[in-house]
């Protein structure tokens, strides 16, 4: 009984947090990432991606990530509450059973020098940006 009453309560203090962070970083972009985006258009935006067509990621701070598809077509991601471990120097590592990266898809932040890990992260929806 006592795990259960420890469980709920760290449920609720995670939940907690998340939903004060989504509300900042959600809806705003950060100085960095309007940055890197200038002179692209969003269109409307997706679910899911494919694994197959990103040729590079970059994160830019702990409220967004770039997937880089071609010159002109990038999708942002900015994971639903913020995500603490992100940072420009780490690697995003996903496990998906299919060719397609989603919104809900749960990526882990690792050291690329050390095999430390530094959290993981929900994904929220892709956003397109053209030139």
């Amino acid at each position: 009984m006592r795990r259960l009453l420890y469980a709920a309560a760290a449920i609720f203090a995670v939940t907690g947090c998340m939903t004060d962070r989504t509300a900042t970083t959600a809806t705003e972009p950060s100085p960095k990432l309007r940055e890197a985006l200038a002179g692209r258009t969003a269109g409307p935006p997706t679910s899911c991606i494919n694994l197959h067509d990103i040729r590079s990621t970059r994160i830019i701070d702990e409220t967004a990530i770039i997937y880089e598809m071609s010159g002109r077509r990038w999708y942002v991601n900015m994971p639903a509450g913020g995500c603490p471990g992100l940072s420009p120097n780490r690697v995003l590592v996903s496990r998906t059973p299919s060719t397609s990266l989603c919104s809900g898809d749960i990526v882990r932040i690792i050291d690329p020098p050390s095999p430390m890990e530094f959290g993981a992260c929900g994904l929220g929806e892709f956003v397109p940006y053209t030139r």
